[in-house]
């Protein structure tokens, strides 16, 4: 049980560590690191206009720094190997699924942004993340226990808390672009407020008139 205890706190402790270092040295700050039973998350702060390809950098460092934590417990715990390549690639392959708050769900939001708007990817995100974790269960309805049932309801409840921010994400993402001023190189016409993308301008076009993103953002927000 200890040498259990050991690889699993190792392998986790390890693949958040990852996440840590990368965005440490991509200059965003983590405010808590929450380790669980089945894994762990790291909460960033960092603002919602963050380049897309920089967190997508910092998400994927957490898997490479645990398959590195592996390649580190096959050497000094030889007489657990078998252990030690259930409980790896189980957290691995728990944590790729792509389903929110796990690497694999934020992973599948930010593909989805670099075609999608910031809300729809949100959306979409979510819609799979129910998906996937209806999948879970029927998959493993003839094994269900206790360990399950908790993923399960722990799961579900992250989900619903997002799907219930993403109004305020959305706001908070559209403040920072109008107090920030962001130069990015890509533009797009939009038809609707609700419509900005991640890492692009926007012009918005309403009738026959067109109005510039700084525009907008100075409409909403200048009585505020």
């Amino acid at each position: 049980s200890f040498s259990t205890f050991i690889i699993i706190s190792f392998l986790i402790i390890v693949h958040e560590l990852g996440h840590f270092l990368t965005a440490k040295k991509l200059g965003i700050k983590v405010d808590k690191i929450v380790i669980y039973p089945f894994g762990g998350i790291a909460k960033f702060n960092m603002p919602l206009n963050t380049s897309i390809i920089k967190e997508i950098i910092i998400l994927i460092m957490g898997p490479v720094f645990q398959v590195l934590a592996y390649f580190i417990l096959l050497k000094t715990m030889p007489d657990q190997i078998e252990s030690i390549k259930l409980y790896h690639y189980s957290i691995l392959i728990f944590n790729l699924l792509p389903v929110y708050p796990l690497d694999g769900g934020k992973l599948v939001n930010l593909f989805f942004s670099l075609k999608f708007s910031f809300k729809n990817s949100f959306y979409l995100e979510i819609l799979i993340s129910y998906l996937m974790v209806f999948l879970l269960i029927i998959v493993n309805r003839e094994n269900i226990n206790i360990n399950l049932l908790i993923i399960v309801i722990f799961l579900l409840y992250k989900i619903t808390k997002e799907y219930k921010q993403i109004e305020l994400f959305y706001n908070k993402f559209l403040l920072e672009r109008y107090i920030n001023k962001y130069n990015f190189k890509h533009s797009i016409i939009i038809n609707n407020i609700n419509k900005f993308h991640r890492n692009k301008r926007h012009l918005l076009k309403t009738s026959n008139k067109y109005y510039l993103e700084e525009e907008i953002l100075k409409k909403i927000y200048k009585n505020r």
